[in-house]
């Protein structure tokens, strides 16, 4: 193995382990109290920079007002369920368009109290994020090409079934959802 490649799989291994110790917060780890744009900008990046994805900015923040995905803040502060809201919409809208991502929250919790169910989704991101890297060191070598490819193909197959679940609750009248005004 060439020297520039055994750096490259040092650097996923830094990337790996920074990842593994990203904790997203649960409910009542969340600020008690209401926070301004910038606020949660701050609290917010702290959990998604480390990940390597875009920062938050106060220009999303917006868009996700005005497209009805967060309910406008109260005197420009953001409370705890707008920040668990953000936080998903970060987060999913990597994979997923913004709409589908607050039809999904909204269905998920017509049949679970927010709190709960966010706990449980952060319970199993967090499961998941500790787990990065150890499914895929068990079958390869030190070979960054083959790591790609696996995480790539559970990447499709998680894709395609989280689009089927996404679609038969849609349709279902179980996930009734309460809209945002």
């Amino acid at each position: 193995m060439g020297g520039n490649q055994m750096s490259d799989m040092t650097e996923y291994n830094k990337w790996v382990k920074r990842v593994q110790e990203v904790d997203f917060p649960h409910w009542d780890e969340l600020p008690k109290f209401d926070l301004y744009m910038d606020q949660v900008v701050a609290f917010l990046t702290g959990y998604t920079g480390p990940l390597g994805l875009s920062p938050v900015t106060s220009t999303m923040i917006n868009n996700y007002v005005k497209q009805r995905a967060i309910v406008a803040p109260t005197k420009k502060k953001y409370q705890v369920m707008q920040i668990a809201d953000i936080l998903l919409i970060t987060l999913l809208k990597q994979g997923f368009p913004i709409d589908a991502i607050r039809s999904g929250i909204d269905r998920v919790t017509a049949t679970e109290y927010p709190k709960q169910a966010y706990d449980r989704f952060i319970d199993l991101l967090n499961q998941k994020m500790k787990a990065i890297g150890e499914e895929t060191t068990r079958h390869s070598s030190n070979d960054l090409t083959q790591e790609l490819m696996e995480v790539t193909a559970n990447m499709v197959v998680d894709h395609i079934q989280t689009n089927e679940l996404v679609r038969i609750v849609q349709n279902s009248d179980k996930h009734t959802p309460t809209k945002i005004k």
